[in-house]
């Protein structure tokens, strides 16, 4: 029996401005669409997700591929991890610079490597190797997110501080998606720019597997959004699809996940499940989360959902 595709995304929880609404509504629209017309034709859904995912790290709008927030040197370094429910294969790789889509590489991971993770010119060169194109990093870095990174540089040398891990997240858009396709198998899929004004080499949650991301036909996929480092120490991700193979919806259990990440160490962020049912959820303790889901019966896009 055939099951029912569904493709559910988020594009970043934070406090996003009024402004922002109608550019996110779309980005989110326009990857649940390249998504979801692979589910209806019978593709998997690892294919989805990544398609999805893809999609949004071409966006401006959002903090992943190209108009990622910038590292203290002026660079973009990216991180995506994919991941495959059905036989629990997975492929990440993370502080790349020179690759404008980072979860086509981690789908070339996957696909292609016994290992899981490769990380910068390591990552880049597989990537290289396997047909993907290597660009130039300025082609990544875009006038807004300069000026951004001037501004947070101004505050420190003012002596204001990086509050960037110290209170509400405010800038963070990481994208993810989980799918179910026709199959009943499950995948999930994370990518991110890092922070604003990160050192070199940090390392969030996107593209660990447990923390940003997880899939398993068992229990459910998941990906997550916003302050890495207590998502990284919690393992947010593999807690919360454990909670539903422990028999809790995954309303519930992404309610219970967002509420320990700040009962136990005043994070916030974002995370959407789905099960292998079909059943969502979706939950966020930051004033908004781009979000999109699409079945058979329509589509819905939002903005805050809890």
């Amino acid at each position: 029996m055939l099951s029912v595709p569904t493709l559910l995304i988020h594009g970043g929880a934070w406090a996003m401005p009024d402004d922002g609404i109608a550019a996110h509504e779309n980005g989110i629209a326009n990857a649940l669409a390249a998504g979801y017309a692979l589910l209806e034709r019978g593709a998997t859904a690892v294919d989805a997700v990544q398609a999805a995912v893809a999609v949004m790290e071409d966006d401006e709008t959002f903090d992943a591929g190209r108009g990622s927030f910038l590292t203290r040197d002026g660079k973009v370094q990216l991180d995506a991890l994919l991941m495959d429910g059905a036989t629990l294969r997975t492929g990440g790789v993370a502080c790349v610079e020179r690759l404008r889509n980072p979860i086509h590489a981690a789908r070339l991971v996957l696909d292609e490597s016994p290992h899981v993770y490769f990380v910068g010119a390591g990552a880049e060169r597989f990537a290289r190797q396997h047909g993907m194109a290597l660009c130039d990093n300025m082609d990544l870095v875009i006038p807004r997110e300069q000026e951004r990174l001037y501004k947070a540089q101004e505050a420190e040398l003012a002596g204001l501080g990086d509050t960037t891990f110290s209170g509400p997240v405010d800038s963070h858009d990481t994208v993810g998606a989980v799918a179910r396709d026709v199959h009943g198998n499950l995948a999930a899929a994370t990518s991110t720019g890092g922070t604003l004004n990160k050192a070199p080499g940090r390392v969030g949650d996107s593209s660990l597997i447990g923390c940003g991301c997880y899939a398993d036909n068992l229990s459910a996929a998941v990906s997550l959004t916003g302050w890495g480092e207590p998502i990284m120490k919690l393992v947010l991700g593999k807690w919360a699809v454990d909670r539903v193979a422990a028999g809790a919806s995954p309303e519930d259990a992404a309610a219970e996940a967002i509420k320990y990440l700040f009962d136990r160490l005043g994070g916030h962020g974002g995370i959407i499940l789905l099960g292998p049912d079909g059943r969502i959820g979706i939950a966020h303790n930051t004033p908004r989360m781009a979000w999109g889901l699409q079945t058979p019966e329509g589509r819905q896009l939002g903005i805050t959902r809890n």
